[in-house]
């Protein structure tokens, strides 16, 4: 009787050890879990600040570009003449302008 007791308590003291085995694993699995889940949302805002920023960058770098173009058209004698002749009714010595009346 004495060794089925023995075997009773060691039986049921492996119960108790798998069973807190078993609560440690579930509540890491857990914790890990809700890890990659916050992760995974992280990492689809980044994704997406990512993707306003590079738009913000083309959309920069496409108004550099245009500035540039403006600012060589503007050291061109010509052209700064037709804008003052256009814009600000300017015009040279001698010229006479022409209203056309629709």
């Amino acid at each position: 009787m004495a060794s089925n007791t023995a075997a009773s308590a060691a039986s049921v003291g492996l119960r108790r050890r798998l069973k807190l085995l078993l609560t440690v694993v579930v509540l890491f699995m857990s914790w890990a879990a809700y890890t990659l889940v916050v992760q995974y949302n992280q990492a689809t805002e980044r994704t997406g600040q990512l993707v306003e920023a590079k738009k913000q960058l083309s959309d920069a770098q496409a108004k550099n570009l245009s500035l540039k173009q403006e600012i060589a058209r503007l050291n061109d004698p010509e052209y700064v003449g037709q804008i003052a002749r256009k814009e600000q009714g300017m015009r040279l010595p001698g010229e006479k302008s022409i209203q056309v009346e629709q």
